[in-house]
C-alpha cells in the first residue's frame, strides 16, 4: 500500500516537474532575458502531447530500478544515485523519441528545466519520506520482528549492528543459540533453545510477537544441516537472511547475482556499478574525440619534428598488458633512436626506479626532439586513440609491458583488474620520484576508492602536473 501511495507521489513530482519547467521556459527566461530568450514556447497543448509518454517511461525505470523495494537499510547516497539514473536515462530516452519522431515543439531549455526540477523534486521526497520513517520508527511503530539464529561473533555482529541504527525500524526477539554463550552486555535479549530446537519453536510459535524475519549468523557447516528449517521459512512465508560474512575479505566486495535462475554468490574488488561504468566510458570516448580534433596541429608539428630530426618511425608501437592481462598495441610518439629498445640491456645500471620497471631521467637514447615532448607528456597524445579503441581509458592504472608483469608479486597484480589509463595517482604525485611498491600502492588506492569524481579529481590535478612537468622523464 505505501509503495503504492509513493508511487503515484512520484508521478505528481514527474507532473509537478513537467509544469515547473514548462512554465520558467515559457514565462520567467524571456522576462528575465529576452535577449536569450525572445519568445516563448509552444502551446502547452502541444506539451501535453508528450505528457502521457514522459508517465510511462518514468514508471517504467521507476520499478526497473527497484525504487519502491524496502529502503529500510540503503543508504540515502545509494537512494539519490537512482534518482538521478532515473531522471537522465529517462530524459535520454525521451530526447530520443523527439529526435526520432520529430516532436519539433520540445524546447532545449525546457529538456534541462525538467531534468533539473526532476531530479530536485524526486531527492526532496525521498529525503523528507526517511525523515518520516525515522520519526515514525523512534516512536515504536512500523516496525519489523528479527530472530537471530546464531549467538556466535557473526551473530553479535549483526545485533550490533540492528542496535546501532534504530531508524531501520528492526526490533530482535532474541536468539537461537549455535552453542555459543552470549557475553555480558546482551542479557536483556532471550535465547529461545539451541538450533536444533528452532523447528519445533516456529511450529508452536514460542514467541512474543510474530515473527517477521530470521537472521542465520551461523558457521557454513551449521548452515548444511539447516535445510528442512529453510524449507519450513519458505512454507510459513517467513522472509530469511543468511549473514555471508564467512570469508575474511579485506577488499572484495560481495554481491548476490543471479544467473537464470542460479543464485551466486560474488566477491568482487573492482568498481561494478554499470550506470557508473557507462559515464566513465562516455567521459573517455567524448573526451578524446574534442582533445584529438583540437590537438591535430601539435600532432601534424610533432610527427614533422621527429621525421625531419631522427630517421626512423614517427609512432612508437609497443605491446602493454591491458584489463585482466588482456594485451594490446599501444600508441605514442617516438622520442628515442630507432631500435632503442635493444640498448636497455647496455644501460641496466642507470635504471633509477626499484622494482622491475625501467626509468632513467637523462636517458641518452632520448632525442632532442623527444626530450620536449617527454617534458609535456606530448609524446602520449596518440594514446587517445587507444582511449576511443576502448583498450585504455582516461584515468586508471598505467599499462606496464609484459616483461614487468612477469616480475609481479601477487598483490601487484590486482592493478590489472581495472582498465588501464593515461594518467592516474602516480602521474599526479610525483611520478619518477615515487618507488616502485609505492606506485603500486596508489593504483590499488585508485581501484579501491573508484569513482566518477575521483576520475575529475584526477584528471583536473592531471593538468598543472603535465604542465609543470613534474617527474617527467
Amino acid at each position: 500500500m505505501i509503495a503504492r501511495v509513493v508511487y503515484l507521489v512520484d508521478l505528481g513530482l514527474t507532473t509537478a516537474a513537467f509544469f515547473a519547467a514548462f512554465y520558467i521556459r515559457n514565462v520567467v527566461m524571456p522576462f528575465v532575458a529576452p535577449q536569450q530568450f525572445p519568445t516563448g514556447l509552444f502551446p502547452l497543448s502541444e506539451y501535453l502531447k508528450v505528457y502521457p509518454v514522459i508517465l510511462i517511461i518514468w514508471s517504467v525505470l521507476l520499478f526497473t530500478y527497484h525504487s519502491y523495494h524496502s529502503h529500510r537499510t540503503v543508504p540515502l547516497t545509494k537512494e539519490a544515485l537512482t534518482v538521478f539514473r532515473v531522471v537522465i536515462v529517462g530524459n535520454v530516452i525521451l530526447a530520443t523519441l523527439a529526435y526520432l519522431l520529430p516532436l519539433r515543439q520540445l524546447s532545449r531549455a525546457w529538456f534541462v528545466l525538467f531534468v533539473v526540477f526532476s531530479a530536485i523534486f524526486l531527492l526532496l521526497e525521498k529525503i523528507v519520506l526517511r525523515m518520516i520513517a525515522r520519526y515514525v520508527r523512534a516512536k515504536g511503530l512500523n516496525y519489523r520482528t528479527i530472530l537471530i539464529v546464531g549467538t556466535g561473533r557473526r551473530a553479535l555482529e549483526v545485533a550490533r549492528k540492528v542496535a546501532e541504527h534504530k531508524y531501520w525500524g528492526y526490533k530482535i526477539l532474541g536468539f537461537v543459540s549455535d552453542g555459543h554463550r552470549l557475553p555480558n552486555g546482551w542479557g536483556r535479549y532471550r535465547i529461545y533453545g539451541f538450533v536444533p530446537d528452532l523447528k519445533t519453536l516456529l511450529e508452536e510459535g514460542e514467541f512474543p510477537e510474530p515473527i517477521d524475519e530470521i537472521v542465520f549468523a551461523v558457521t557454513r557447516k551449521k548452515l548444511d544441516e539447516m535445510k528442512q528449517i529453510f524449507l519450513m521459512c519458505e512454507e510459513l512465508g517467513i522472509r530469511t537472511r543468511v549473514a555471508m560474512n564467512f570469508f575474511s575479505n579485506r577488499v572484495a566486495r560481495i554481491e548476490l547475482e543471479e544467473l537464470e535462475g542460479i543464485p551466486f554468490l560474488t566477491f568482487t574488488t573492482t568498481p561494478s556499478d554499470e550506470t557508473q561504468l557507462a559515464l566513465k566510458r562516455l567521459l573517455d570516448v567524448t573526451v578524446s574525440l574534442v582533445l584529438l580534433a583540437l590537438s591535430l596541429p601539435a600532432l601534424a608539428i610533432a610527427a614533422l619534428a621527429i621525421k625531419i630530426t631522427s630517421p626512423g618511425s614517427v609512432l612508437f608501437k609497443q605491446e602493454r598488458i591491458g584489463l585482466n592481462g588482456r594485451i594490446f598495441t599501444l600508441y605514442k610518439f617516438r622520442t628515442m633512436i630507432e631500435r632503442a629498445h635493444e640498448l636497455r640491456d647496455e644501460m641496466s645500471h642507470l635504471n633509477e626506479m626499484s622494482g622491475p620497471v625501467f626509468k632513467v631521467s637523462a636517458d641518452p637514447r632520448v632525442t632532442r626532439v623527444g626530450r620536449i615532448l617527454r617534458r609535456f607528456s606530448l609524446d602520449e597524445l596518440p594514446q587517445f586513440w587507444n582511449v576511443l579503441k576502448g583498450d585504455m581509458s582516461l584515468v586508471g592504472p598505467r599499462p606496464p609491458i609484459p616483461e614487468e608483469v612477469k616480475s609481479y608479486h601477487r598483490w601487484h597484480r590486482r592493478r590489472l583488474s581495472m582498465k588501464p589509463g593515461l594518467t592516474c595517482l602516480w602521474q599526479v604525485s610525483g611520478r619518477n620520484r615515487i618507488d616502485f611498491d609505492r606506485w603500486m600502492k596508489l593504483d590499488l588506492q585508485y581501484i579501491d576508492n573508484w569513482s566518477p569524481s575521483l576520475d575529475l579529481k584526477i584528471l583536473l590535478r592531471t593538468i598543472p602536473a603535465v604542465l609543470s612537468g613534474r617527474g617527467a622523464s
